[in-house]
């Protein structure tokens, strides 16, 4: 064994302990707004951080490529009957190392490159798996783009099934990245059983929600269903994928061997925990708070003159028009970063400025509501945005509005590893 096998990280690696440090430190004293992030429970991270990550599992359990898979087959047991029943789906498959990769097997699964498949515009909400041009799903598929009507900056269900009646695609994608509204997955379901297409929905944002009853499930009516595990449900950095058990052994070989070897056991034993998580009784009250807290911010810049796309939200996440009060995007997420508040830009639909440049931004309540915040929180955090939209320019300003998060920031600490 080496010498240093038994150390700790600080004494084998002080740069990386360092930097982590110091990305815990900006953590801990910034705003988080992405509606993609939220922070993982102490349970999830230790769970990470076992000694599962040493062990080779290729294939599934009780069909292994290697022996002393009797643990791990256990885990990952655990993992797939606990996702089954948090959805009500017939069949789980926990070992996609990333969202895309859940993606990509579905693909893989039911369309050949070249077929057609109906998918939610980028730039209306979809997601860059969903057929953007510079991803392989732009690349290998003819993708047709449905999007919001340009009046009410919802799906256009309309249009969906004239598109699908005239193009006829082996699949149709439901879900989406910047959508705050609920999805009609049976009308999808309907449209896509009349032209004979698989329908499959990508719920990688709404899966936290979905898991509390706080959103539509799209299990009982999509074919297929993929979701990430680490934005709403607010488990490890990964994929997963739920189906009808007539597509079981399909999606599962396009996984493995199709697109990956061996499975993160550590994730995967960290996606069990936050699983059991999700079932909890607690869980279904953060998920309530998620969408009373991302409704509130959106009501008070909405009252402060910033025109919120769809005039709401039905979900954790809403996209600002910042071009309503004379931004870009980039300049807004620039600003609000000066003042350690974190968002994205966003395009909104019918968007005139360039992805790099976007007229909007995207904002989301998860992280938020896990440190603790309610609506108090999300109204003083909607003042102190609408402040320096008014006055983009006063450094009296920003250091005020620095000085207040920081107390904010304290009175909600983070879940603490390293501080600790």
């Amino acid at each position: 064994m080496s010498h240093c096998h038994n150390h700790s990280l600080n004494q084998v690696d002080p740069e990386i302990f360092s930097l982590i440090g110091k990305e815990e430190e900006r953590q801990s004293n910034h705003l988080e707004l992405i509606a993609s992030e939220n922070i993982a429970s102490l349970a999830v991270r230790e769970a990470m951080q076992s000694v599962l990550t040493d062990k080779y599992a290729e294939g599934y359990p009780g069909k292994r490529y290697y022996g002393g898979c009797k643990i791990a087959d256990e885990v990952e047991n655990l993992a797939i009957a606990r996702l089954k029943k948090l959805y009500g789906s017939e069949h789980a498959n926990v070992q996609p190392h990333s969202g895309s990769q859940a993606n990509m097997a579905v693909y893989f699964s039911f369309v050949n490159p070249g077929d057609k498949v109906l998918a939610m515009d980028l730039s209306h909400g979809g997601h860059l798996t969903h057929g953007s041009r510079v991803n392989f799903s732009g690349k290998f598929y003819d993708i047709i783009p449905y999007g919001v009507d340009p009046k009410t900056e919802m799906i256009d269900y309309d249009l969906l099934e004239s598109l699908a009646n005239e193009h006829k695609p082996r699949m149709i994608v439901s879900g989406g990245s910047a959508y705050s509204r609920k999805i009609d997955f049976e009308r999808i379901q309907s449209i896509a059983k009349r032209i004979n297409a698989i329908h499959w929905c990508d719920m990688a944002h709404y899966s936290g929600l979905i898991a509390a009853k706080e959103y539509p499930n799209p299990v009982p009516f999509a074919d297929v269903v993929t979701s990430t595990t680490h934005k709403s449900i607010r488990g490890p950095r990964g994929g997963m994928i739920l189906c009808k058990e007539e597509f079981a052994k399909k999606i599962d070989k396009q996984i493995f061997p199709g697109i990956q070897g061996g499975p993160l056991m550590h994730v995967i034993a960290a996606k069990a925990v936050c699983f059991h998580e999700a079932s909890q009784e607690s869980f279904k009250s953060y998920q309530i708070q998620v969408k009373k807290n991302a409704s509130a911010l959106s009501k008070v810049l909405n009252d402060g003159g910033v025109r919120i796309v769809s005039g709401g939200t039905d979900s954790h996440l809403f996209l600002a028009d910042m071009k309503s009060i004379g931004f870009t995007g980039h300049q807004a997420q620039e600003l609000l970063d000066s003042v350690q508040m974190t968002t994205n830009k966003n395009t909104i639909p019918f968007d005139t400025e360039k992805p790099t440049i976007t007229s909007g931004i995207r904002i989301g309540s998860p992280a938020l509501t896990t440190r603790g915040m309610k609506e108090v929180e999300m109204e003083i955090i909607g003042n102190w945005m609408l402040s320096l939209f008014k006055d983009p320019e006063s450094t009296d300003l920003k250091r005020r509005i620095i000085r207040e998060i920081n107390d904010l920031c304290e009175k909600f600490p983070l879940p603490s590893l390293l501080l600790s």
